[in-house]
């Protein structure tokens, strides 16, 4: 499953901005309402959640639920069987369940009025918002690393813009993908490009505290083509804009796939990493359902501090409610350490 079919999801669903648009949510099953969790704070160096969560983000009539101890962040939709189709009635069904954050990488394709009711239904609930994608990604045009003035005064407004929608979302993060190579241009040229891009972007970034998080992609199964696809590469990149706006987004299924060795390179990426995303490799869904031991993983994160979100990223392995539960289950087994 690739981003541009999560943006497109995301972007085509409907959020009603006025009640008697929406879709009711149904009534939240014994077993959705039995349980709630509360997951890490914000930042990297703030110690780990209790053992039991209490308010902020319980759903009244809920019971309280055993803590993430991760932040993990659903995407809507992926909870639509068990939450209804209504993303209110979704992120409170995400709640229920003890999620405490949210990405959505189609934010930006959202209305005003359906980005303030999402941000409202998410304070009232305790949750945070977790990354959207910050502009438009070049996925078979070259993209910043052609240096054309054109992609980056687009790029940069683009940025411009989701300043705004990260201060309506109450947003910390957001997305950016260097785009597709230059096949004719040598790499450092447009290692060189990139770099200059990201540092005018930054300069947008910084007065507002705001990020923007680099993700590297794999290329052999979901982005042929594309810049970014190395830790080592990202971090350098980050190093060389040597901006507090400017870091990591390590997705840990793409990574898997393109170079692997995935504790020791977080460790060695660390300082530049402010975000992480999962999926388990093959298949790119939950945990448990490919060949990633995110047990392991996760205990490593948590114990380096990181009180951050982990996105989830990826599908869910099977359809309906039974599908939904098992995404549900995977992460509390994942979390487990």
């Amino acid at each position: 499953m690739d981003r541009r079919k999560f943006i497109g999801s995301a972007a085509g669903m409907a959020v009603g901005a006025a009640a008697g648009r929406a879709t009711a949510a149904p009534a939240l099953s014994a077993e959705a309402r039995r349980d709630r969790g509360a997951g890490a704070a914000a930042g990297t160096a703030a110690p780990a959640a209790p053992a039991v969560s209490t308010e902020p983000g319980q759903v009244a009539g809920s019971t309280p639920r055993r803590a993430f101890q991760l932040a993990y962040a659903p995407h809507f939709g992926m909870f639509r069987q068990l939450g209804g189709q209504d993303v209110v009635a979704q992120l409170e069904f995400m709640a229920a369940e003890g999620f405490t954050a949210l990405e959505d990488n189609g934010m930006r394709g959202r209305s005003v009025a359906d980005q303030e009711r999402i941000a409202g239904a998410m304070q009232r609930l305790g949750m945070r918002m977790g990354v959207f994608v910050a502009h438009t990604i070049d996925w078979r045009e070259v993209g910043l690393p052609g240096g054309s003035a054109e992609k980056v005064d687009r790029f940069l407004a683009e940025v411009r813009e989701s300043v705004d929608i990260a201060k309506r979302v109450n947003a910390t993060w957001m997305t950016v993908v260097p785009g597709h190579v230059h096949d004719e241009l040598d790499m450092q040229y447009q290692t060189a490009n990139v770099i200059v891009a990201l540092q005018r972007a930054a300069e947008i970034l910084e007065p507002h505290g705001l990020v923007m998080v680099l993700e590297m992609l794999n290329t052999r199964q979901n982005h042929a083509g594309q810049f970014l696809t190395h830790t080592a590469q990202a971090y350098a990149i980050c190093k060389a804009v040597n901006s507090p706006s400017c870091k990591i987004l390590y997705d840990i299924y793409h990574q898997q796939i393109t170079e692997g060795n995935l504790i020791p390179n977080i460790d060695l990426a660390w300082d530049e990493i402010a975000y992480f995303q999962a999926g388990d490799n093959p298949g790119r869904n939950e945990p448990g359902t490919g060949e990633i031991n995110y047990r392991n993983v996760f205990r490593h994160i948590h114990g380096k501090a990181f009180t951050g979100i982990v996105g989830m990223e990826h599908g869910n392995s099977m359809r309906g409610e039974a599908g939904e539960r098992a995404v549900i289950d995977a992460y509390r087994t994942a979390d487990s350490f």
